[in-house]
């Protein structure tokens, strides 16, 4: 649902801002574009959970389940160009957001807390980008973009000694992610304005398993990497 609502504000902002931006008669900024290197900002919203796999184990009737939660993203631009319709992005920035992973089959725990794990991630992202753009019509000039990310979750509690049977849910610090999405810049008459709207997934498996190999949190999961969108705002 979130997604979904995700799309429509996108789908909205675009078409609002491309009304705008064709119903100009002047062209701004009309040699943005030739510039070699040029630097800017983002701010935006995500919408993420986890991609999970479940696996046979020695738990029986294992039910796990992720409820997403809405987050922000933060970060800077650097962006070479290689092409008139080719462009390269540097884009760290950081990326925030909480997530609940629900165990079913420990719903009946006689410690009600051990079905439940809250789950914060505060990720510094340094992705690589490649952005692909047609010739510019009037003040617009419609994208598409995709890259590879390496990502440090600060959250990640990775060399904490406990784990779930104390009550920590553990995850891997270093982790890489690949994402691809569309967008549209609009030459505005003192900044280039960018809304774009992503995907992000994760290419390694996230979770770190508890000691016990028998866990019943971590030994029925076979993969957990995070999956989400991404509303993105850019200013050039």
């Amino acid at each position: 649902m979130i997604c979904k609502r995700f799309l429509i504000f996108g789908f909205l902002l675009l078409s609002s801002v491309a009304f705008f931006a064709q119903s100009e008669r002047i062209e701004y900024l009309p040699t943005f574009d030739k510039n070699r290197i040029h630097y800017g900002f983002y701010l935006g919203v995500n919408e993420l959970d986890f991609k999970l796999n479940l696996r046979e184990s020695n738990i029986p009737n294992a039910d796990i389940i992720v409820e997403s939660a809405t987050g922000f993203n933060v970060g800077l631009i650097a962006d070479l160009r290689l092409h008139k319709n080719l462009n390269l992005r540097f884009e760290p920035g950081l990326m925030s957001n909480s997530k609940k992973i629900i165990f079913n089959h420990l719903k009946q725990s006689s410690v009600p807390q051990d079905s439940i794990r809250e789950i914060g991630s505060t990720y510094l992202r340094v992705p690589l980008v490649l952005k692909f753009s047609t010739d510019r019509y009037k003040n617009m000039r419609p994208y598409v973009l995709g890259g590879l990310s390496y990502n440090y979750n600060f959250s990640s509690n990775e060399k904490n000694q406990d784990d779930n049977s104390s009550g920590e849910f553990r995850m891997k610090t270093s982790n890489f992610m690949y994402e691809v999405g569309v967008g549209v810049d609009f030459y505005l008459y003192f900044f280039k304005f960018s809304p774009s709207i992503r995907g992000v997934f994760a290419l390694n498996n996230e979770i770190k398993y508890d000691d016990d190999p028998n866990s019943k949190w971590t030994a029925p999961v076979n993969y957990m990497g995070t999956r989400g969108v991404f509303l993105n705002l850019s200013f050039e």
